[in-house]
């Protein structure tokens, strides 16, 4: 009996990890065909304001697999109205291919929470399971105990080591916009993004009105970082009026600050290099310090900030010789927002009214307390700010 494989998603937009999976899928579970399926409605996210539709994100999907005959891209969710229910799509295929066995492909978040889904019973009286597993570590135990409950429950289920291309959907819409996505699309795809104008491609960012800049700034988060972002500007508001600086200038600097913070290491490396950014052996070691050179890179070349602002975003985690009041205000204000709670921070806030060059020098000696319990290099910048301060 001849395998169909049955691969369904978002695909918002489709990328070159999309395409390596299905490979990777095809190729050890011997499947003869693998149906990409994309949704009309997905029942377990929520589609950003501003997404492509449903017409689109099939057209995307086409592309994106078009020349491997072992490969068809259904429409067939998109026919149906209404949520895209696994259950319905596999109770459709079985009902259309009586004699081929059905394999659904699921990544290893969606294996885990399967019992969560719809009629979880109907899909598994009807397919084997092929889970594409990325290795990372703790992740092989919770995939063992999880195949081992649905095997005693009399359910086929067979893991697939995925190639990983390290970018999730939302990921690959911050590098978009980002302008930094080139590496993880195919060609095909890209083109129409950019033909269409999607995902913020054919948007000018350069200027934005803060009411603006605030929402941009937010869809580009994550949500557990919104708060603090827009505690930072308020902050350095309130500290720019209080010393003297440019008021405008701090609450674009709060607000773009953490920009690129929901990048992880790798990410953050490939910003770089797309940019032409020389590293140094520091950050090179350090990748989750980067946030703060590639957010001042796109708040200069995407955001069209001034120099002011973008060398008070880049100084912002580590500090520097020679800093402005600006650099001060912001390094500091990202220290002390309202959501910041540790010990200490209430007597960096009073001295951020009475003396900043006394916060700076208290915050920079906390890093300094940070990292050494955390066994982590201490920047020559953060070094070089102290020094300085301390004459």
């Amino acid at each position: 009996m001849g395998r169909i494989g049955i691969y369904g998603g978002t695909f918002d937009p489709p990328h070159m990890g999309h395409i390596c999976a299905a490979k990777a899928a095809i190729d050890a579970l011997g499947l003869e065909e693998l149906l990409v399926i994309p949704d009309r409605i997905a029942p377990h996210k929520t589609i950003p304001a501003g997404s492509p539709g449903p017409e689109q994100r099939l057209a995307m999907t086409a592309l994106a697999f078009q020349g491997d005959p072992r490969i068809r891209v259904s429409d067939m969710e998109l026919r149906r109205e209404g949520t895209s229910y696994t259950y319905e799509t596999v109770e459709a295929l079985a009902r259309q291919y009586p004699d081929r066995a059905l394999v659904l492909l699921v990544g290893t978040d969606m294996f885990l929470s399967f019992f969560d889904w719809k009629h979880p019973e109907k899909i598994l009286s009807k397919v084997t399971l092929g889970v594409l597993y990325r290795g990372d570590r703790g992740e092989a135990e919770a995939i063992e105990a999880q195949k081992a409950r649905l095997e005693g429950m009399g359910h086929s289920v067979e893991l697939v080591r995925n190639p990983v291309i390290p970018i999730s959907s939302t990921d690959l819409r911050r590098m978009i916009v980002f302008r930094c996505a080139g590496s993880f699309l195919p060609p095909a795809v890209a083109a129409y993004i950019q033909e269409h104008g999607l995902y913020g491609t054919g948007r000018d960012y350069r200027d934005l009105p803060m009411e603006e800049l605030e929402r941009v700034v937010v869809s580009l988060l994550k949500k557990s970082r919104v708060a603090h972002v827009l505690g930072c500007r308020d902050t350095a508001v309130d500290l720019a009026r209080h010393w003297g600086a440019d008021v405008t200038d701090a609450a674009r600097a709060g607000i773009l600050h953490d920009i690129t913070k929901a990048l992880d290491g790798p990410l953050q490396l490939t910003l770089c290099r797309e940019y032409g950014t020389m590293l140094s052996d520091f950050s090179k070691k350090y990748p989750k310090t980067l946030h703060a050179l590639t957010g001042s890179l796109v708040a200069r070349e995407v955001f069209g900030e001034n120099e002011a602002v973008v060398t008070a975003i880049r100084s912002h985690t580590t500090g520097r010789g020679g800093m402005s009041l600006l650099e001060k205000i912001v390094y500091v204000a990202d220290y002390m927002e309202p959501n910041r709670d540790f010990p200490g921070v209430e007597r960096l806030r009073t001295l951020a009214y009475q003396d900043m060059d006394a916060a700076l020098k208290l915050g920079l000696e906390m890093t300094l307390e940070h990292l050494a319990r955390q066994g982590s290099q201490v920047s020559p910048q953060t070094r070089q700010a102290l020094a300085e301060l301390n004459g």
